[in-house]
């Protein structure tokens, strides 16, 4: 037995995982408890979490599954182009679920059929996860929660989980070395443009400028926080970024895949004046929070980014916005052309 936890371990780091951890199912149990607790503390995000419960009880789905591989793999070592920061949240930028052509991608495809080719059967869900991966991750101790409720590893928040069902029981458990969140330090708080983060460990979905540029924000102009969502237009950084145990963490030294290319694409701009083609076959697929369906969002997020920090240059976008194909866009630029008296 501890020989094939060595052998899934050893696999793991040579696929390009820096940690690697194994739990019994059963862990899961307690994942119910912290919901409760989160759902107690923050009553908004009921209905957003409720979905979360089977976490805890997987057997229901999978009656065979014994143990849990949780794995993290760094990403803060990728070149992010200047003119995105502050755009597009790094982590999108470098997402590698569902990026085939990526060298992450490949490597979790590598690393399950090698489980599978030793004997193990497995079951995964690459885009969101087959269970909640910061608690099995906190569970296995690769790492710790810290107050702005991002995993961390020796690499900062800058890290992807992911997990995998398999039906062995096996356990290998580490015990980080990382250092707490200070008592005193509150940065990750006081910074939360939308005081989404409102205390230590607790954030309310529905206010959060990562959701509220890709499942929430559905109506800028009548969204209580579209000023404080700033420039951002999918996603955010700002709890990541001000933490201190980030400080140094990225350590950009690797091309993402084609990332280049596609940033000389993309400037507010630019955004609002992307065919509807583009934005389905290309923006989509690299950023697909936001569904084909949908695509709209990215320029009414623009245009709201354009009225956050207004510049002369914008005044021609927002008026060639007002012709769009979409009327949500028209809506949008209608209410910006009033709300800065461009008329």
């Amino acid at each position: 037995m501890n020989l094939l936890i060595a052998q899934i371990k050893s696999a793991a780091l040579n696929m390009g995982y820096e940690k690697c951890g194994i739990i019994k199912i059963s862990d899961m149990s307690g994942y119910e408890k912290k919901l409760n607790e989160r759902i107690e503390r923050v009553p908004d995000v009921k209905p957003y979490y409720e979905a979360f419960y089977h976490f805890a009880h997987l057997q229901d789905t999978y009656p065979w599954a014994k143990s849990i591989v949780i794995c993290a793999r760094q990403y803060g070592k990728y070149y992010i182009p200047e003119h995105l920061k502050g755009l597009i949240a790094k982590y999108y930028l470098v997402d590698s679920r569902t990026d085939e052509n990526s060298e992450s991608f490949q490597d979790s495809l590598k690393f399950e059929a090698y489980m599978q080719g030793i004997g193990i059967k497995t079951a995964t869900e690459r885009k969101f996860g087959i269970t909640a991966l910061r608690w099995a991750a906190l569970k296995a101790g690769i790492g710790l929660v810290r107050k702005n409720n991002f995993f961390y590893t020796e690499s900062g928040s800058w890290v992807y989980l992911e997990a995998w069902l398999i039906d062995r029981e096996l356990e290998s458990i580490e015990i980080p070395t990382l250092r707490e969140c200070p008592e005193q330090c509150n940065l990750c708080i006081k910074s939360c443009p939308t005081s989404s983060l409102s205390q230590a460990y607790t954030m309310n979905r529905s206010s959060c400028i990562s959701c509220l540029t890709t499942w929430e924000g559905w109506d800028l102009p009548h969204e209580k926080f579209n000023n404080q969502m700033g420039s951002w237009v999918f996603g955010c950084d700002v709890c990541q970024d001000v933490c201190p145990m980030n400080k140094r963490s990225w350590n950009a030294i690797e091309e993402f895949p084609a990332l280049s290319e596609l940033s000389q694409h993309i400037s507010l701009e630019k955004i609002l004046k992307m065919d509807y083609t583009f934005l389905e076959k290309v923006m989509q697929p690299k950023f697909w929070y936001i569904e084909k369906a949908n695509v709209w969002r990215w320029k009414t997020n623009a245009i709201n980014a354009m009225l956050n920090d207004y510049k002369e240059q914008y005044r021609e976008y927002i008026l060639y916005a007002c012709k769009d194909s979409n009327a949500k866009v028209r809506e949008m630029a209608d209410w910006a052309i009033q709300k800065l008296n461009l008329l």
